[in-house]
């Protein structure tokens, strides 16, 4: 299979493209695209979902996205019941702009939790307008109302959100870089995906962001909770 174009990649703003469809998977109701706006659902990001328009007009639920079992496509799963397009056939396919804005707002602010707290994350997992990040933490003693004056500071400061690329060996030779201790960048493709905020923070990351952190809005720190001996769950909502 031809390599597909992951248009999110580039830029997170882009709501609707043009794509032909290079394959199905009947027994999920889901076709591939030969490129696409959807994010398929990975680092604790939701897949989107959103609309498919087939060349005659009709249009269906996209209810999910995923990549396949082997990770080379990304799977659009359509609504029970909808007519699959024909391999071949050119569609048109358009995300669900509110649902993957508020993703976009909560992702980044994780990434300011990340830059207020500077510990190895465990885990974490984004929704709509409330995410939370696990934490490595040797001696637990968060304040709520500090950490969300803190984020709200870094917030106000209008950081701009940027992308870049670096190749596999540079990451290797910069394993501090990679937050995440559950969930490692792959390194087959010979590039990795890199989020900067500002000055504040640069990590991995293949989800979709913000362009600036003053369109998070305001955050709030609503739990933390104890989940082993170092382990401690943040919890953020936007409001």
């Amino acid at each position: 299979m031809s390599e597909i174009q992951e248009l999110f990649r580039q830029d997170s703003y882009l709501k609707s493209c043009e794509a032909k469809v290079i394959g199905t998977v009947p027994e999920r109701d889901g076709i591939i695209l030969d490129r696409t706006v959807f994010y398929p659902m990975g680092g604790g990001q939701p897949g989107d979902i959103g609309l498919l328009k087939s060349a005659n007009g009709e249009q269906s639920e996209i209810g999910a996205t995923f990549y396949t079992d082997d990770g080379c496509a990304i799977m659009h799963i359509l609504s029970v019941g909808a007519q699959v397009p024909e391999i071949g056939e050119t569609v048109e396919c358009t995300i669900d702009w509110d649902d993957r804005y508020a993703h976009m707002r909560v992702h980044t602010a994780l990434h300011l939790l990340c830059a207020t707290l500077p510990y190895p994350v465990t885990g974490g997992s984004i929704s709509k307008g409330q995410g939370r990040l696990d934490f490595d933490i040797p001696d637990a003693g968060l304040d709520k109302d500090a950490l969300s004056d803190e984020l709200n500071k870094l917030i106000s400061r209008e950081l701009p959100v940027s992308i870049s690329w670096i190749t596999d060996d540079e990451l290797r030779a910069q394993p501090e870089l990679v937050r995440t201790m559950s969930v490692t960048p792959p390194l087959s493709a010979g590039k990795v995906r890199m989020i900067a905020v500002g000055d504040v923070d640069l990590q991995p990351c293949g989800g979709t962001h913000v362009a600036n952190t003053r369109e998070i809005g305001k955050v709030q720190v609503t739990k933390i909770e104890k989940k082993g001996a170092q382990n401690r769950r943040v919890r953020i909502v936007l409001s």
